[in-house]
Protein backbone atom coordinates (compact mmCIF):
# COMPACT_ATOMS: atom_id res chain seq x y z
CA UNK A 1 0.00 0.00 0.00
CA UNK A 2 2.98 2.60 1.03
CA UNK A 3 4.56 1.80 -2.01
CA UNK A 4 1.19 2.57 -4.48
CA UNK A 5 0.65 5.88 -2.74
CA UNK A 6 4.38 6.65 -3.09
CA UNK A 7 4.05 5.90 -6.67
CA UNK A 8 0.58 7.74 -7.03
CA UNK A 9 2.62 11.05 -5.52
CA UNK A 10 5.58 10.22 -7.24
CA UNK A 11 3.69 10.66 -10.23
CA UNK A 12 1.62 13.52 -9.41
CA UNK A 13 4.67 15.73 -8.48
CA UNK A 14 6.29 14.80 -12.14
CA UNK A 15 2.87 16.03 -14.52
CA UNK A 16 2.91 19.19 -11.96
CA UNK A 17 7.02 19.76 -13.23
CA UNK A 18 6.02 19.12 -16.31
CA UNK A 19 2.96 21.13 -16.17
CA UNK A 20 4.90 24.31 -14.69
CA UNK A 21 7.79 24.13 -17.16
CA UNK A 22 8.60 26.72 -20.22
CA UNK A 23 6.35 26.90 -22.93
CA UNK A 24 10.17 26.29 -24.98
CA UNK A 25 11.01 23.41 -23.03
CA UNK A 26 7.85 21.73 -23.77
CA UNK A 27 8.64 22.37 -27.54
CA UNK A 28 6.16 25.20 -27.97
CA UNK A 29 7.78 28.67 -28.66
CA UNK A 30 7.83 31.11 -26.00
CA UNK A 31 4.68 33.89 -25.61
CA UNK A 32 6.04 36.93 -26.73
CA UNK A 33 5.91 40.30 -24.78
CA UNK A 34 4.36 42.99 -26.65
CA UNK A 35 6.90 45.48 -27.39
CA UNK A 36 6.92 48.28 -25.54
CA UNK A 37 5.56 51.58 -26.72
CA UNK A 38 6.34 53.96 -24.56
CA UNK A 39 9.54 55.95 -26.31
CA UNK A 40 10.38 57.08 -21.93
CA UNK A 41 10.63 52.92 -20.60
CA UNK A 42 13.99 51.80 -20.16
CA UNK A 43 13.70 48.05 -22.02
CA UNK A 44 12.06 50.69 -25.16
CA UNK A 45 14.10 50.17 -28.33
CA UNK A 46 14.62 53.14 -30.42
CA UNK A 47 15.86 52.22 -33.90
CA UNK A 48 19.54 53.19 -35.10
CA UNK A 49 19.69 57.70 -35.28
CA UNK A 50 21.47 59.05 -38.19
CA UNK A 51 24.93 60.42 -37.59
CA UNK A 52 26.56 63.40 -38.38
CA UNK A 53 28.52 65.95 -36.83
CA UNK A 54 28.67 69.42 -35.12
CA UNK A 55 31.57 71.92 -35.21
CA UNK A 56 31.89 74.86 -32.67
CA UNK A 57 34.52 77.54 -32.28
CA UNK A 58 35.50 77.73 -28.80
CA UNK A 59 36.18 81.11 -27.05
CA UNK A 60 40.65 80.85 -28.73
CA UNK A 61 39.90 80.56 -31.85
CA UNK A 62 39.90 76.54 -31.54
CA UNK A 63 37.43 73.79 -33.52
CA UNK A 64 35.63 71.70 -31.80
CA UNK A 65 33.92 68.81 -33.38
CA UNK A 66 31.52 66.77 -31.90
CA UNK A 67 30.01 63.08 -33.44
CA UNK A 68 26.18 63.10 -33.07
CA UNK A 69 23.62 60.98 -33.36
CA UNK A 70 20.51 63.22 -34.69
CA UNK A 71 17.34 62.84 -33.18
CA UNK A 72 15.08 63.89 -35.79
CA UNK A 73 11.29 62.22 -35.12
CA UNK A 74 9.06 62.88 -32.49
CA UNK A 75 10.14 59.72 -30.80
CA UNK A 76 13.22 60.13 -31.21
CA UNK A 77 13.61 63.52 -29.58
CA UNK A 78 11.40 62.34 -26.68
CA UNK A 79 13.96 59.50 -26.20
CA UNK A 80 16.96 61.80 -25.70
CA UNK A 81 19.82 60.49 -23.79
CA UNK A 82 17.46 58.64 -21.23
CA UNK A 83 19.00 55.77 -19.85
CA UNK A 84 21.90 55.93 -20.79
CA UNK A 85 25.07 55.66 -18.32
CA UNK A 86 28.04 57.03 -20.09
CA UNK A 87 28.63 59.62 -23.13
CA UNK A 88 32.41 59.48 -24.53
CA UNK A 89 34.18 63.04 -25.21
CA UNK A 90 33.35 64.67 -28.45
CA UNK A 91 30.19 62.62 -28.58
CA UNK A 92 26.95 64.01 -28.32
CA UNK A 93 23.40 64.29 -29.53
CA UNK A 94 21.81 66.86 -31.93
CA UNK A 95 18.17 67.63 -31.65
CA UNK A 96 16.03 68.81 -34.70
CA UNK A 97 12.72 70.43 -34.42
CA UNK A 98 10.33 71.80 -37.20
CA UNK A 99 10.61 75.24 -35.93
CA UNK A 100 12.84 77.94 -33.80
CA UNK A 101 10.67 78.32 -31.03
CA UNK A 102 11.74 78.65 -26.93
CA UNK A 103 13.03 75.01 -26.44
CA UNK A 104 12.66 73.20 -23.18
CA UNK A 105 14.39 70.06 -21.88
CA UNK A 106 14.37 67.65 -18.33
CA UNK A 107 16.32 65.09 -17.78
CA UNK A 108 13.83 62.44 -16.65
CA UNK A 109 15.37 58.77 -16.60
CA UNK A 110 18.90 60.61 -18.03
CA UNK A 111 21.07 58.75 -15.93
CA UNK A 112 24.33 61.41 -16.54
CA UNK A 113 24.79 64.98 -16.55
CA UNK A 114 24.62 66.92 -19.76
CA UNK A 115 25.73 70.12 -21.07
CA UNK A 116 22.71 71.58 -23.44
CA UNK A 117 23.63 73.85 -26.23
CA UNK A 118 20.71 76.06 -28.16
CA UNK A 119 21.29 77.02 -31.02
CA UNK A 120 19.08 79.60 -33.50
CA UNK A 121 17.86 78.87 -37.05
CA UNK A 122 21.25 81.43 -37.63
CA UNK A 123 23.21 78.79 -36.58
CA UNK A 124 23.96 80.96 -33.13
CA UNK A 125 24.86 79.42 -29.82
CA UNK A 126 21.94 81.44 -27.73
CA UNK A 127 22.53 79.55 -24.53
CA UNK A 128 24.09 76.93 -22.67
CA UNK A 129 22.61 74.83 -19.66
CA UNK A 130 25.84 73.57 -18.37
CA UNK A 131 25.93 70.45 -15.94
CA UNK A 132 22.40 69.60 -15.77
CA UNK A 133 21.08 67.52 -12.88
CA UNK A 134 20.21 63.62 -14.04
CA UNK A 135 16.82 62.19 -13.06
CA UNK A 136 14.47 65.65 -12.30
CA UNK A 137 11.85 67.15 -14.18
CA UNK A 138 12.75 70.35 -13.95
CA UNK A 139 12.65 72.43 -17.16
CA UNK A 140 15.36 73.66 -18.44
CA UNK A 141 15.75 76.90 -20.66
CA UNK A 142 17.46 79.62 -21.82
CA UNK A 143 14.40 81.53 -22.59
CA UNK A 144 14.90 82.30 -26.06
CA UNK A 145 14.19 80.51 -29.71
CA UNK A 146 16.32 77.98 -31.11
CA UNK A 147 15.64 75.23 -33.51
CA UNK A 148 18.31 72.89 -32.64
CA UNK A 149 19.62 71.56 -29.22
CA UNK A 150 23.36 69.58 -29.32
CA UNK A 151 23.60 67.39 -25.71
CA UNK A 152 27.21 66.88 -24.91
CA UNK A 153 28.90 65.26 -21.46
CA UNK A 154 28.71 67.41 -18.63
CA UNK A 155 31.15 69.88 -18.24
CA UNK A 156 32.64 69.82 -21.63
CA UNK A 157 31.44 73.25 -22.59
CA UNK A 158 33.70 74.92 -19.88
CA UNK A 159 36.67 72.61 -20.29
CA UNK A 160 36.91 73.06 -24.19
CA UNK A 161 35.94 76.68 -24.28
CA UNK A 162 32.31 76.94 -26.02
CA UNK A 163 30.63 79.58 -25.09
CA UNK A 164 27.68 81.67 -25.74
CA UNK A 165 27.31 83.29 -29.35
CA UNK A 166 29.41 81.72 -30.99
CA UNK A 167 28.66 80.29 -34.49
CA UNK A 168 28.12 76.70 -35.01
CA UNK A 169 27.99 74.68 -38.34
CA UNK A 170 26.24 71.00 -38.89
CA UNK A 171 27.93 68.17 -41.44
CA UNK A 172 25.73 65.57 -42.58
CA UNK A 173 22.80 66.97 -41.05
CA UNK A 174 21.19 68.49 -44.57
CA UNK A 175 19.73 65.82 -45.60
CA UNK A 176 17.97 63.82 -42.36
CA UNK A 177 14.33 64.91 -43.31
CA UNK A 178 12.88 66.74 -39.83
CA UNK A 179 9.30 64.90 -38.75
CA UNK A 180 6.74 66.82 -36.96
Amino acid sequence: MRHRSFMTGALAALLMLLACQAPEAQGKPPASRPAPTDVTAEDYVLPPLPRAWVRLKDAFGGIHRVEVEVAATPESRARGMMWRKEMAAGKGMLFLFPEEEVQSFWMRNTLIPLDMLFINSKMQLVGIIERAVPRTLTPRSVGLPGQFVLEVPGGWCQSVGVVKGITVEFEGVSSIPIVP
